[in-house]
């Protein structure tokens, strides 16, 4: 079963001017991980600072596995400096409701 990962982030009002190029360049890494299956980019209309990522992975192991790469020194990205720390995750299974 797929999962959605929603990350949201509301970057610095002092962030670099090429935050979002930044934010690019995560998200690249993103997709070539193992089980990613899409990756879409909202942008808040009131506030152009506010991000959402929503990713779809092919299985909860397969983003535990990306969760974990990421605390890596080698998966390590700046989303959380450019944020200042204001990144928020949560992740969704599908349901029959």
């Amino acid at each position: 079963m797929t999962i959605t990962s929603v990350l949201d982030i509301r970057l610095r009002p002092d962030a670099p001017a090429d935050a979002e190029t930044r934010v690019s360049a995560v998200l690249a890494q993103t997709r070539a991980r193992p089980g990613f299956v899409s990756a879409d980019v909202v942008r808040d209309v009131d506030d152009p600072r506010h991000l959402v990522v929503i990713e779809v992975w092919e299985s909860l192991e397969a983003d535990d596995a990306y969760r974990a790469w990421r605390a890596t020194p080698e998966g390590a990205n700046e989303l959380g400096e450019l944020a200042g720390g204001r990144v928020a995750l949560t992740r969704y299974e599908a349901t029959t409701i």
